[in-house]
């Protein structure tokens, strides 16, 4: 399928506008990361706990900070999203509390700020085990002809239900929980247990010596991947054709963390891992323009190299427009649609894809025009000398 035509656009003509454009974004994601003491990173690399809430209804967000701070745990991020109704809390190391019991003390917190029932449990924050014994222990159902095993067993269902349903649960009076459960559970649920505002969706916890591994294995994965890529390209093509594809590689990772400083996002694993995605994506995206231009030159001898890869560009740039056209709209659907877990993977692509793709044309291709001319120039003066000495 063909949406356009031949087109004979000179991209290497308006090399240095979009050069400039590369160089006003590296610099503004430079400052923003001087200004901001570097890259924010996430719970992978700094260490620290992650506690992911889901609320009845939207919190005051500064109230809980406070709340936190007054309790010595240092917060390094909270950040709602999903329309406000859930909240990422991100403890910092600086708390020794944080890689001990960090979750517990933010609901003990939590249920300082939104009230509890003394004596009573929390379903919306229960596990399985003290959910059955609170039942086993309740006079109804002690009396009841229901079995230790079947009451652990209604447990298990009622939690499981809580949990396939976003979470929490506003009303006993749920169907979903009498469905799953008997009237005499149920009788003793509402008698022994209370609804929170709150429950807790998630927890990940960090040590300080891991944050800081794979701080390193992340950077050596990074460089180990342009540095494979460099000596493949180098064997396949010349060792200068390497050298502008990893430049135009490397050009997208400074923007793309420059944009993750601008927009004030966190650095994960999994940003690492879009990162590397990039790479080659990116990667593959220059060596096709590179291959048609070693193609070009055999058929075209007498064409210079900035007609080459004008020549180049515009034959591969069908090509380039669906396959980057189609990842792009992948990706922003799982920007919009992935939620937050991924929304920092999600983010590194769609930026990546749009980078990467203009780099190729804009970056890599103009650094070997560039190359010809100091080449070029060598020889020239290396001629006139000889000349001059004869």
């Amino acid at each position: 399928m063909q949406f356009f035509g031949e087109t004979n656009i000179d991209f290497i003509g308006r090399r240095k506008a979009f050069l400039a454009l590369s160089a006003i974004l590296i610099v503004a994601g430079a400052v923003s990361l001087i200004v901001k003491g570097g890259p924010k990173l996430g719970i992978d690399f700094k260490g620290g706990t992650l506690v992911y809430v889901k609320f009845q209804e939207p919190p005051e967000v500064e109230k809980i900070r406070s709340a936190l701070t007054s309790k010595g745990l240092n917060v390094a991020t909270l950040q709602p999203f999903d329309d406000g109704s859930e909240l990422k809390i991100d403890l910092d190391l600086a708390s020794e509390i944080a890689t001990t019991s960090g979750k517990v003390q933010i609901v003990e917190t939590l249920n300082e700020v939104f009230g509890s029932e003394s004596g009573k449990l929390d379903f919306n924050n229960a596990g399985v085990e003290a959910l059955g014994d609170v039942l086993l222990n309740n006079d109804q159902v002690s009396q009841s002809p229901l079995s230790s095993a079947e009451v652990r067993q209604a447990a298990q269902a009622l939690i499981d239900y809580r949990d396939q349903n976003s979470g929490l649960v506003k009303d006993f009076s749920d169907s979903g929980l009498q469905a799953v459960a008997t009237p005499d559970i149920m009788s003793a649920l509402q008698d022994e247990a209370y609804l929170g505002a709150f429950a807790v969706r998630g927890v990940e916890v960090v040590g300080p010596k891991v944050g800081r591994d794979l701080q390193g294995q992340a950077l050596n994965a990074t460089l180990a991947a342009l540095g494979g890529m460099l000596v493949y390209i180098a064997f396949r093509f010349e060792w200068i054709y390497g050298f502008a594809a990893v430049a135009a590689v490397f050009h997208d990772v400074l923007i793309t963390v420059g944009m993750f400083s601008l927009f004030d996002r966190e650095i994960e694993l999994t940003v690492i891992a879009a990162l590397l995605t990039l790479v080659g994506y990116s990667m593959n995206d220059t060596i096709v323009i590179f291959d048609r231009v070693r193609e070009n030159r055999k058929l075209t001898r007498r064409a210079t190299l900035a007609e080459l890869l004008n020549t180049s560009i515009n034959q591969t740039l069908a090509r380039t427009v669906l396959t980057s056209g189609l990842t792009l709209i992948a990706v922003l659907c799982l920007f919009i649609l992935g939620g937050e877990v991924l929304r920092g993977f999600s983010f590194a692509l769609v930026v990546g894809v749009l980078v990467g793709t203009y780099s190729s044309i804009f970056i890599a291709s103009p650094i070997l025009l560039w190359w010809q001319g100091v080449t070029g120039s060598k020889a020239a003066g290396g001629r006139r000398v000889k000349e001059a000495a004869s």
